[in-house]
């Protein structure tokens, strides 16, 4: 799977991803690195077809009013260290990565993984 890992979550997300062989970016990446907009940041995960890894509800909201990003992971984990998010995000990797390859919006929370079908929200 491919992702694009957001600009509010920790680079080391990357290397969960990575080790587990998915191909990712970290926005830190991009020319534009953390300032990249949202909007390009849709255009480069379609164009290059990743799944959006982010924190930022405006992701969400783009996602269920357009569809865009096509593919989405929503982490609402809350205050939460970047080790025990990094655990988290292990632990969880395979349920994750199972559920993007059927549905388009999945949410990763401090407790489970919700799989979001259409149409579905908070």
């Amino acid at each position: 799977m491919r992702f694009l890992v957001d600009a509010q979550l920790p680079k080391r997300l990357t290397n969960v991803l990575a080790q587990a062989g998915h191909d990712v970016v970290h926005t830190s990446d991009l020319p534009l690195g953390n300032r990249t907009p949202d909007d390009e940041l849709i255009r480069i995960a379609e164009r290059e077809q990743r799944v959006v890894v982010t924190k930022d509800r405006d992701f969400e909201v783009s996602h269920l009013l357009r569809g865009e990003p096509s593919k989405l992971l929503l982490v609402t984990t809350g205050n939460i260290t970047n080790r025990d998010l990094a655990a988290l995000l292990t632990e969880s990797l395979l349920t994750v990565a199972d559920a993007l390859a059927e549905v388009g919006y999945v949410e990763l929370t401090a407790t489970s993984v919700v799989i979001r079908r259409s149409g579905q929200s908070n």
